[in-house]
């Protein structure tokens, strides 16, 4: 028979166990801003030169 494999101490799993055994709520949920809505970084301004 095969022996069975000793399991690891996950840290992610351990600091879940214990925040939720404190007892606090967890944080918010992040909103993430509308990627869409920004405009272009390297836009080209020349037409607003011609216009004055």
């Amino acid at each position: 028979m095969k022996k069975r494999k000793k399991r690891t101490i996950d840290a992610g799993k351990e600091a879940r166990r214990v925040a939720r055994k404190s007892g606090l709520a967890p944080a918010a949920t992040r909103v993430i801003p509308d990627k869409r809505k920004h405009p272009p970084k390297h836009k080209k301004q020349w037409l607003e030169g011609e216009l004055d």
